[in-house]
């Protein structure tokens, strides 16, 4: 705010910015940062504007409820299915070393980590939050044998809890491995998990 000018300029504007996609990104960018910290229902559609500089009203305008905004945040704001789903289709003999690496690096990658603590911390609440997580999880099973989908769905709860372990409580002996140590020591496991072999 200027002083002494004769006018003043308000901290934040409310109602619309010039510019609606600017307006968007900041909304959607603030609500990653808070429900990555918070989870789902400790990120109010309040403290969202606040932190993106807007009123809440724009909120309900372009997204109209928070479970809206938070579906939008995850496809807007990530490239996880795409990732999982190519190392997932890749050599059937290198699948679970594939698959562990590439999704212990979505944990650690500073555009899709945000997302992936988002949504796991906002699944224990939120009903949309854990059918999203189950999405990414299950992604590429749908379409799947019963045999198969079963052991694609084994693979990622296994994942899903070792990255929790390391990323959300920070266990120390998990926490504590290199990333290179960690897939050496999980991917033998998920390979079996994928095909039935250990490699």
């Amino acid at each position: 705010m200027l002083q002494g000018m004769g006018t003043t300029t308000p901290a934040r504007r409310t109602g619309r910015r010039t510019g609606d996609s600017g307006t968007r990104d900041a909304i959607l960018d603030a609500a990653l940062a808070l429900f990555a910290e918070r989870g789902y229902d400790g990120a109010s559609i309040r403290a969202i504007a606040s932190a993106a500089g807007v009123d809440p009203a724009l909120i309900r305008h372009f997204f109209g409820d928070k479970d809206t905004l938070f579906a939008t945040v995850v496809a807007d704001r990530t490239a996880i299915p795409g990732i999982v789903g190519r190392a997932i289709g890749g050599d059937p003999a290198t699948a679970g070393r594939a698959v562990t690496d590439a999704y212990l690096r979505l944990w650690e990658a500073p555009a899709t980590r945000p997302v992936l603590l988002a949504l796991v911390r906002s699944a224990v609440t939120s009903e949309r939050a854990a059918q999203m997580l189950r999405e990414i999880l299950l992604t590429h099973t749908a379409q799947a044998d019963p045999d198969r989908a079963r052991r694609a769905t084994l693979a990622g709860t296994h994942l899903l809890g070792v990255a929790v372990a390391r990323h959300v409580v920070h266990l120390p002996p998990i926490a504590d491995l290199t990333h290179d140590e960690l897939v050496d020591e999980v991917a033998p496991t998920i390979q079996r998990y994928l095909t039935g072999t250990h490699r």
